[in-house]
């Protein structure tokens, strides 16, 4: 038999599926089964329970029928960029112009494009996990990686003291908040710090003239914040870190339109530039159809600001829900710890069955295991924090709720309540 990994090139036999998928995979095959699963794994949502605005399903259709189907702007649609910055502006006092604002085909090409423009083989990146699998943009760039795997007593958010001992040479650094897979968002305090940290480093090499280090800040769930918790802008923690950032927002998340596939970016002139340059050869936009519906929505603020009140407040009954189930299983003694969701659709969960029996009175001995219990014993799907980059001993989990009907949550916690145990 021949070896079909002669045909690949490096850097393609060194990409791997992402561990999620997998997880999906074996779901999607129970299901299909007849087996009744209450999938808490993907971080999408069911259109049956979260829609995308309806404004904006009229406008993508009245689009497609005014015949607006021939090639976008390759950096954007010009009512699209203008929309943008009035929308960031509006929601988060972010200052940018529709020349500092790039769009594409949702937040992942985008992600990829500035990894592509801004990091040469060698250079020395800083990929903070539990986090969304920044490594296979870090891979595809010949980059290395340096890991900083944050901690639970921090909310897995990064802190000035991790940063610092792997700041020196470091040519871009992943950030996220909210965080999946934590459902955590950063603090000022703690924001401030890292941003001085950053702006510190890049004053002495300019001073220097060496390359600058910038900030890959994926924002995708910005808008998604529970409570008393805001989303802060860094900017206005540090407004010089404006030279250093590139943020990464778009639809997905916020209005539930995974599919719909609008993102965008948006930073220094120079670099979106840059970046609209190569998504030129690589074809990474949007439809101009979707592009031009985006921009029609966003301008109706109120029509936003509707949306939006009701998706969080759909999210947090769902997670919540599942915060006291946890809390109360806690109080009773079960090995379970967990963190009160402050944003995007993830709570996150520790389950700490190590040395336990299962139902066929084996024992559960790994990450693996525990995984496998839930979903052969439960009938609940869960993902490891190792799928996102943290040590393969972590005994995290992601629960998301996108997917779930408030009855489906009930009746996770129904479960949980009659089936937990140490």
């Amino acid at each position: 038999m021949s070896n079909n990994n002669n045909i690949f090139s490096d850097v393609a036999k060194g990409l791997s599926s992402l561990s999620i998928s997998s997880i999906a995979d074996t779901v999607n095959k129970r299901k299909a089964e007849g087996t009744k699963i209450y999938n808490l794994t993907i971080g999408d949502f069911n259109p049956e329970y979260f829609p995308i605005p309806k404004g904006l399903e009229d406008e993508i259709i009245n689009a497609y029928r005014e015949k607006l189907t021939n090639y976008p702007v390759v950096g954007g649609m010009p009512e699209l960029l203008e929309a943008v910055s009035s929308h960031i502006k509006h929601f988060g006092n972010f200052d940018y112009s529709s020349s500092q604002i790039i769009t594409g085909s949702g937040a992942r090409v985008l992600s990829y494009l500035l990894f592509r423009t801004l990091i040469n083989k060698g250079d020395k990146v800083i990929n903070v996990v539990p986090s969304w699998n920044n490594y296979n943009y870090i891979q595809l760039c010949g980059a290395d990686e340096v890991t900083i795997e944050t901690k639970p007593e921090n909310k897995f958010l990064l802190t000035a003291d991790e940063l610092k001992p792997h700041i020196k040479d470091a040519s871009l650094i992943a950030l996220n908040s909210p965080s999946n897979p934590a459902g955590t968002t950063f603090d000022r305090g703690r924001l401030k710090e890292i941003f001085d940290i950053i702006c510190d480093e890049n004053r002495k090499r300019k001073q220097e003239n060496r390359k600058l280090l910038y900030v890959f800040f994926d924002i995708v769930y910005w808008l998604l914040t529970f409570g008393e918790t805001k989303f802060i802008n860094p900017i206005e923690e540090c407004e010089k870190a404006k030279e250093y950032i590139v943020f990464v927002d778009g639809i997905s998340k916020c209005f539930a339109a995974t599919g719909v596939r609008v993102g965008w970016a948006f930073g220094p002139e120079p670099i979106i530039s840059k970046m609209k340059q190569m998504n030129a050869h690589v074809g990474g936009w949007s439809p101009k159809p979707e592009q031009i519906a985006v921009a029609k929505f966003l301008n109706r603020t109120n029509d936003v600001e509707v949306y939006i009140s009701n998706i969080k407040k759909e999210l947090f009954q769902r997670l919540y829900l599942l915060y006291e189930c946890f809390s109360g299983l806690k109080k009773k003694g079960f090995c379970a710890e967990i963190i009160a969701p402050q944003g995007a659709l993830y709570l996150s969960v520790k389950l700490d069955l190590i040395g336990s029996l299962d139902n066929n009175k084996k024992s559960i001995e790994s990450v693996n295991d525990i995984t496998t219990y839930f979903l052969d014993n439960l009938g609940i799907a869960l993902v490891p924090f190792c799928a996102f980059g943290a040590d393969r001993k972590s005994l995290w989990f992601r629960i998301s709720v996108g997917s779930c009907s408030i009855s489906d949550v009930k009746e996770v916690c129904n479960i949980l309540n009659r089936n937990f145990y140490i």
